[in-house]
């Protein structure tokens, strides 16, 4: 019986990993060019951290984690997201000592066990961005800006809405006084929700208003806007990182239903959305999370954060046109007719590969007409901007020239062999 992959995971076929591959050094330009460094962490931690940091009471927690125990005894688990690994590693390393805020960065699999849909996988790869150790609003507008200049690199801004709202804080006069209106509104309208939503009303009631049941969101749309609730400082903060981005020119709207399905956030939240995804519409999201820092036995240092889906992006970007030639490099594929001219041929490749050519080499072994259509069905004819053939047979050595042939157009030229490596570096390569 063939074995196939588990469900909920997915391959990255080589078509596809040059979309990846953009994804991720755009994201690096970008994220480089505000003053954010790279941080690389394990995929696994022990599981109090995410018990802790994520919340006992949360779906991911109770129902979606890959925990096991080690041979050792202790009990681990597979990342369900970057934050909490992040502040771990920010504790533990003493990172809070430099100047602040701290800017990190880091891309990487995921893992939950959820129901596998459009866009969603149980392993699952993010772009997550922390900056830590400052709470002023202007770093909240700044990190939302730099999501959107991430996918205005990738010509996807147009198609995405930014939508924010504020989830107050923990002081008695903010947000417990939200939850207590809002779970006495739940109750009261109980029979018209679905059972997920009826089960979150009492173990965490903000998550309800995330559901995208249209049944649910019939009675969802009337219940009390958080917003309503706001304590004078988280008011006066949701005020000033609006203000912020509109000085940045930032287009955005207010979501009053937004949440977050972590327990940790807290004040400023914000969704990239678009309406090509189907449910799943969030592309990207974050927020503040001040106090997680202290939570994990670290000082006292404010946080925000977000990260994207790369799944996700992937989906929404084109299969061809510019963009996707962005960064592509020449392809010469050089074609020795027999022993004498492949050992000839060697030592070229090794150059051009050397000046940032990509380079194919037959081996001698198959007919011109054949290694001719093998060519114009390689990976790098789709993929490359150019790709030219170098014919050498014991004819052209003996004349020391080989022909070079432009696949795309047919056309070909003779070139003596001592200035061949200039003639192809000429077309794009690393003189």
């Amino acid at each position: 019986m063939t074995i196939r992959a588990v469900r909920g995971v997915h391959d990255i076929l080589p078509g596809e990993g040059e979309k990846w591959r953009r994804v991720e050094r755009i994201a690096r330009d970008v994220f480089d060019s505000y003053g954010y460094e790279e941080i690389r962490l394990p995929i696994f931690e022990r599981t109090e951290l995410f018990a802790r940091t994520i919340g006992e009471a949360t779906d991911i927690v109770q129902k979606e984690m890959y925990t096991f125990q080690d041979r050792g005894g202790d009990s681990v688990t597979l990342r369900p997201e970057a934050t909490a690994g992040l502040l771990r590693a920010y504790i533990e390393h003493g990172l809070f000592v430099h100047p602040k805020p701290i800017k990190l960065y880091t891309m990487g699999p995921m893992f939950r066990y959820e129901r596998p849909q459009a866009g969603r996988y149980r392993q699952f790869h993010q772009l997550d961005v922390e900056a830590l150790g400052d709470e002023h609003a202007s770093l909240d507008a700044e990190m939302i800006a730099m999501l959107v200049e991430f996918f205005r690199r990738l010509d996807l801004a147009q198609r995405l809405q930014v939508e924010i709202n504020s989830l107050g804080d923990e002081k008695p006069e903010c947000r417990p006084r939200y939850r207590t209106e809002l779970v006495r509104y739940l109750r009261a309208n109980a029979d018209r929700l679905c059972e997920e939503c009826r089960e979150r009303i009492e173990r965490n009631p903000l998550r309800v208003l995330d559901c995208k049941k249209p049944e649910c969101r019939r009675v969802l749309d009337r219940a009390p806007a958080l917003g309503d609730f706001l304590c004078a400082d988280c008011a006066a903060h949701f005020g000033k990182t609006r203000e912020y981005l509109e000085a940045t020119g930032v287009p955005h709207v207010v979501s009053p239903r937004l949440v977050r399905g972590l327990d940790y956030y807290m004040r400023t939240t914000f969704e990239l959305t678009t309406t090509e995804l189907g449910a799943q519409n969030a592309v990207a999201g974050g927020g503040r999370y001040d106090g997680l820092i202290k939570l994990l036995g670290g000082p006292p240092d404010p946080g925000i954060g977000f990260a994207v889906g790369v799944e996700r992006v992937v989906q929404l970007l084109p299969d061809e046109g510019p963009e996707a030639w962005e960064g592509r490099r020449v392809g010469v594929f050089l074609i020795p007719l027999g022993e004498e001219p492949l050992k000839r041929l060697l030592p070229i490749a090794n150059q051009l590969r050397s000046k940032g050519l990509v380079v194919e080499v037959g081996h001698g072994e198959r007919k011109l007409g054949r290694e001719l259509e093998r060519a114009n069905k390689l990976p790098q004819a789709k993929r490359l901007g150019v790709l030219q053939a170098v014919i050498l047979g014991p004819d052209e050595l003996a004349r020391g020239e080989a022909i070079v042939r432009e696949l795309k157009s047919g056309t070909q030229r003779t070139v003596p062999l001592s200035g061949l490596v200039d003639e192809l570096l000429a077309l794009g390569g690393r003189a």
